[in-house]
């Protein structure tokens, strides 16, 4: 199978589970593909390593420490 290249260039992407694992790769792929990327967790030390990976990848986007169990939360984000 080939890879799929997807273009999100003008488009913001909202990633949970963003401090690591597939929260984390998500965040970097939706970003080389042209997203803009927010990216939510509770864990805020793994989601600002997040977003500074993305930022030097040469991505735009930006951690909230988000509970997701928490709807306000998810609002506010």
């Amino acid at each position: 199978m080939g890879s799929v290249q997807a273009d999100f260039t003008g488009e913001v992407a909202f990633v949970t589970g963003a401090a690591g694992g597939m929260g984390r790769a998500v965040s970097l792929a939706f970003a080389a593909a042209g997203a803009a990327v927010v990216m939510a967790d509770i864990d805020a030390a793994g989601g600002e390593e997040t977003a500074r990976l993305l930022r030097e990848a040469g991505g735009t986007g930006a951690f909230v420490r988000t509970d997701v169990s928490e709807p306000d939360q998810v609002a506010a984000a």
